[in-house]
């Protein structure tokens, strides 16, 4: 044995100076380095922009993505310190940019209640980016300062005067980190939304220049304008919503809106310090008994409960939807992901409030108590009502086959945890899954034809439903508040299987909104998939290969056209989204090359340092562009150039003149999306360098002049030797072929539902499967571009 592998020795222990940790594992500190840990970097640094804010010192912050993939956010708060630190004796912003837990949510008196409460975050976005700039505005003086993968590589420095306060922060994440560059806008607008809705006034403007976007989120009525922006798609039943903000012992801060619409659910969102509570918590719990128990009180003292029936907190909160946002000094949370606050006294804050204000409130406005009660009335009636349905749907002894619908073709095993459940699309496809399937551990379930809309039905009318309650049954659970019992499920996984068109995915949609809104629980455990029938099948030579999506096609293809290749100063990890935006770029200089612009000049307008249409006012700019165009051959391309003024933009032209057409470097080309996004993925050029590009095959080096040749070396090399059949839906497959391909547990690719975003997917189930048409036409205007399947 090697001894130097079993020793454990003082110099085993590794100490990792400043930020080394970080990039050592980033992940325990971001989460991951894919998407999820790209955009926290973002939250990270916004966070404490957010803090400022709350603490009544910052009211705009300006986000904006650039072209090269990085990030700059600025706001108008008090700026970061900027003199020496009394205790390092180095300056106060370098301590706070390369110091783990140094920041000013450490001391209670800097931040009443503040989201970042690690004050790890500023640091660890330094240590995870290629480069990273500061500048400060504070105390009459401009600052500033560059670090690079969490290294200060300039001092930190006064650079102007100014009467402006704040901080800017830009940051590149780092490519040798990450294994995406690619931030999503709609992921970053939906929390900056969320958070200007949190903080009445705030002005939060995100720019995207890849895309030329930009949206400003600026509410000047806090949660009422956003419990009312959540329920634009759905019909209300009272005039305004009910909002109140009060303080509590000066501990606990306490904001609610409440707004009840015509659905059959309750929906809560609540937040601590501006964090989504996902999982709820005390103030969740505080706020539920608060609100049952002074409605309750109050109907039955004031006699409006005529009936005198035991109305439950499910009957008066159906068809509520509601914000709670508390803010408090040092929470507790439950976990390290803090998306369940554990503090006792917000339990005490949130019904102690509610227990003042609501009977005040119910008094002075009786056609809101009465319209409540109505709602109330109408579930109590209807939990009446499918009490008897119910006892129909409550499972059965498990060897009482006979209970179970006849449609069911059950499994033999009885243990939950080895058993599968398929619901299929039809009695076709149904009968060839219950030819091909394991009959000891696999059920399967076919459907008739698209399953009643719970969206727009109440309770009793989907007990009435015998495709629901054939789903029901067979799951074994019971349904509604009371009867649910997730241990009794009979299947720990279950499958909806649908073809991959229109209307298969209309029928899972469906399906996901039943299991969305009774059986939300089954989703949260993981318990509910979706297969993936093949939409190709690939022949290589002996081997074959089922695909599921165009998406993996393509990755098939350059996974095969990258196997065995190395491509010279790129990264490994890197190598598949590079070639990906190398073949959108390629694409990008052929469709500029149709209106006159050499590949060669389009290559270098891409990659140009610092090009906006802005420079163009600089005539040393201009002309540094133009000797660049000489240095490369490009101006021996074209019969004339020359520069001139254009008085209207007050900026400078290139113009170019070949035998056939002249092409223009000027505002209005530079301007245009097209460019923006060549500019975008102009960067990737930068990363491959420039021609030659060398690839090293199977041992042997290969030089490519041009990138078309660069590209379709490794396009062709996935597509050697292929051939490819196309299926359309489950009944082109024999039962062989569809055990080999979604069935079979061994070969088979399953996509897990998961709620990773509960406001979005109740936005959106009820958008799309909801009565209030006028937002479901804005959202498809807005998406009908994004459409990729589309059976016509």
């Amino acid at each position: 044995m090697d001894h130097k592998l079993n020793s454990y020795s003082d110099d085993s222990i590794r100490v990792l100076e400043g930020l080394e940790a970080v990039r050592q594992r980033p992940g325990m500190y971001i989460g991951s380095v894919g998407q999820r840990g790209l955009h926290h970097l973002v939250y990270e640094v916004i966070d404490n922009s957010i803090d400022e804010a709350s603490a009544g010192f910052c009211d705009t912050i300006d986000i904006i993505i650039h072209i090269d993939g990085s990030v700059t956010v600025e706001d108008n708060g008090r700026g970061i310190p900027v003199g020496i630190h009394p205790k390092v004796g180095r300056p106060t912003v370098e301590v706070v940019m390369t110091t783990l837990h140094a920041g000013g949510k450490f001391d209670s008196g800097s931040y009443f209640a503040s989201g970042g409460l690690h004050g790890v975050g500023i640091s660890v976005v330094n240590a995870l980016s290629e480069y990273a700039e500061v500048t400060v505005k504070r105390d009459g003086g401009v600052y500033y300062q560059k670090y690079e993968r969490g290294t200060a590589v300039t001092e930190f420095k006064r650079t102007g005067d100014t009467s402006k306060r704040g901080t800017k922060v830009t940051f590149k994440p780092d490519h040798q980190i990450f294994e995406t560059l690619e931030f999503s806008y709609e992921t970053l607008t939906r929390r900056f939304r969320e958070l200007a809705f949190l903080n009445s006034g705030l002005k939060i403007k995100i720019t995207d220049e890849r895309y030329d976007k930009a949206d400003e989120y600026h509410a000047e009525g806090g949660i009422v304008s956003y419990v009312k922006y959540l329920n634009k798609a759905k019909t209300v039943i009272i005039p305004e919503p009910i909002y109140h903000m009060e303080m509590y012992e000066d501990a606990v801060q306490v904001e609610f809106a409440i707004i009840f619409n015509d659905s059959y659910t309750e929906n809560l969102y609540s937040f601590v310090n501006n964090i989504h509570t996902e999982e709820g918590g005390t103030h969740e719990a505080g706020f539920k008994a608060g609100y049952t128990k002074v409605f309750n009180n109050f109907v039955n003292k004031h006699g409006l409960n005529k009936d005198k029936v035991n109305l439950t907190g499910d009957d008066v909160r159906e068809g509520m939807s509601a914000i709670i946002s508390i803010r408090l000094n040092e929470p507790v949370f439950e976990g390290q992901t803090k998306t369940k606050l554990g503090s006792a006294i917000a339990k005490t804050a949130v019904e102690s409030i509610m227990g003042k204000f609501l009977p005040d409130f119910f008094e002075e406005n009786p056609a809101v108590i009465k319209k409540i009660l109505e709602k109330a009335m109408q579930a109590f009636r209807a939990r009446e009502a499918a009490r008897k349905a119910k006892e129909l749907t409550r499972r059965k002894n498990v060897l009482e086959v006979s209970t179970l619908p006849g449609k069911l073709a059950d499994c033999q095993e009885k243990d939950p945890a080895k058993s599968e459940l398929f619901i299929v699309e039809g009695d076709s496809a149904g009968g060839s899954a219950k030819q091909c399937r394991d009959r000891r551990t696999q059920a399967i379930l076919p459907l008739k034809g698209k399953i009643l809309n719970v969206e727009k039905a109440r309770f009793d009318k989907l007990l009435s439903s015998n495709e629901i309650r054939a789903l029901i049954t067979a799951l074994g659970t019971g349904i509604g508040k009371d009867d649910f019992n997730i241990e009794k499920l009979r299947y720990h996984k279950i499958i909806i299987m649908t073809d991959a068109d229109v209307d298969g995915a209309h029928i899972s949609t469906l399906i996901m909104t039943f299991f969305f809104r009774y059986m939300t629980e089954i989703i949260e455990r993981g318990y509910l998939y979706m297969a993936s029938p093949p939409l190709y099948k690939v022949k290589k030579g002996k081997s074959e290969r089922y695909i599921q999506n165009e998406e993996t096609m393509v990755n098939y293809l350059l996974d095969q056209g990258l196997d065995g290749v190395d491509i010279a100063h790129v990264q490994p990890h890197r190598y598949k989204e590079l070639l990906e935006n190398l073949i959108k770029l390629n694409r990008m200089v052929t469709k500029f090359e149709k209106k006159g612009y050499s590949r060669k000049l389009v290559k270098l307008l891409a990659s140009y340092d610092d090009l906006h249409f802005s420079k163009l006012e600089d005539k040393d700019f201009v002309d540094g562009l133009l000797a660049a165009m000489q240095k490369y051959g490009i101006l021996d391309q074209y019969v004339t150039n020359e520069i001139e003024f254009n008085e209207e933009y007050g900026r400078y032209n290139i113009s170019l003149a070949s035998h056939s057409v002249t092409v223009s470097i000027n505002t209005d080309l530079l301007a245009t999306p097209e460019f923006r996004e060549l500019r975008r993925l102009g960067v990737y050029l930068k990363e491959i360098g420039d021609a030659p590009y060398k690839l090293n095959v199977d041992g042997e080096i290969t030089n490519f002049e041009t990138l078309t040749e660069f590209v379709s070396f490794v396009e062709q090399r996935g597509k050697k030797g292929l051939g490819v059949q196309r299926y359309k839906g489950l009944g082109e497959m024999n039962p062989e072929q569809l055990w080999e391909t979604t069935v079979d547990p061994q070969s088979r690719t399953l996509y897990r539902v998961r709620i990773e975003d509960a406001e979005m997917a109740n936005e959106l189930f009820s958008l799309l499967m909801g009565d209030v048409v006028a937002p479901r036409r804005e959202f498809i205007e807005n998406n009908a571009l994004n459409v990729r399947n589309l059976d016509i």
